[in-house]
């Protein structure tokens, strides 16, 4: 019997050198002016606002545009922030007028002279000490310097007591109104005193008083009211007394005039008043 061999085929790992992927004319371009970039340089962008502005480029001139619509998640796609710092970056240059917007569209300002600069921080006069000229050996004196009297020392005691370290950031009370007192108001010519008295000393003595000129107007104007239907002032406060009521309350329609007993006719027909004699003079 014949001995048989298998052939194993192996990958055979592809070791062939790739080429490097270099970036051609060919496969699209973006035309830009030299100016607008040396503008864009000496603009002082933060690093996200350049790359927004990069890729607002990008999604305008890149496909001949001026403007055009690009959403904050396409920015973060071709510069690698997340979409709600692209936004911000955006309305930054919005406000410095270096993209110019329209609606939803967006797109670079060629202007650059309209471009808002960033305003320059720190002062330019600097305060320098002045030049001194030191003596040559150490036996020479130093030269004076400055004033010969200091000022008066400061007492750095602290004057805060603790009563007034509790008092440092409470502002100054301002007095309480005076309460209202609704026994004193003017009350009409047809309202008792002593009956709006007993209606205000009743409220009182139900830890309900009367607190507003409001309640006291709505009041009278209620007994007014009732007034005009027939019904007497304190007839509405001596009832809602009477009944333990916080409020007066106004009843429903006119009052109605007291009825007067019909009167009865006597009759005289049916009583006995007697014989009557007739005179002798008016008989005949």
């Amino acid at each position: 019997m014949a001995n048989t061999a298998e052939v194993i085929n192996f990958p055979v790992p592809d070791v062939a050198p790739k080429e490097p992927r270099v970036a051609d004319l060919d496969d699209g371009f973006t035309r830009i002016a030299n100016e607008l970039l040396e503008a864009v340089m000496l603009a002082g962008l933060s690093q996200h606002q350049l790359l927004v502005f990069m890729a607002v480029m990008r999604k305008t001139y890149g496909f001949n545009k001026k403007t055009d619509w690009v959403s904050n998640d396409q920015l973060s796609v071709l510069t690698g922030i997340l979409p709600h710092k692209c936004s911000a970056a955006k309305s930054t240059l919005v406000k410095r007028r270096v993209f110019t917007k329209i609606g939803r569209s967006v797109g670079i300002n060629k202007a650059v002279s309209e471009w808002v600069k960033l305003p320059k921080s720190g002062n330019k006069n600097k305060s320098y000490l002045k030049e001194v000229n030191l003596p040559e050996s150490g036996k020479k004196c130093l030269p004076k310097s400055g004033n010969d009297t200091y000022p008066n020392q400061v007492n750095t005691k602290d004057k805060h007591t603790k009563d007034n370290k509790d008092n440092i950031n409470n502002p100054p009370k301002s007095p309480k109104p005076a309460s209202f007192d609704p026994a004193g108001v003017e009350l009409p010519e047809w309202l008792s005193v002593s009956v709006w008295r007993s209606w205000v000393d009743y409220r009182r003595d139900l830890k309900k008083p009367i607190k507003s000129q409001l309640t006291v107007t709505q009041a009278i104007n209620l007994l007014e009211r009732c007034k005009c239907s027939g019904y007497q002032p304190e007839e509405i406060i001596n009832q809602s007394i009477a009944n333990g009521w916080q409020g007066l309350f106004e009843p429903k329609g006119a009052k109605q005039p007291p009825r007067v007993p019909p009167r009865v006719s006597e009759n005289f027909a049916g009583k006995d008043y007697g014989q009557t004699e007739i005179p002798s003079w008016a008989r005949d």
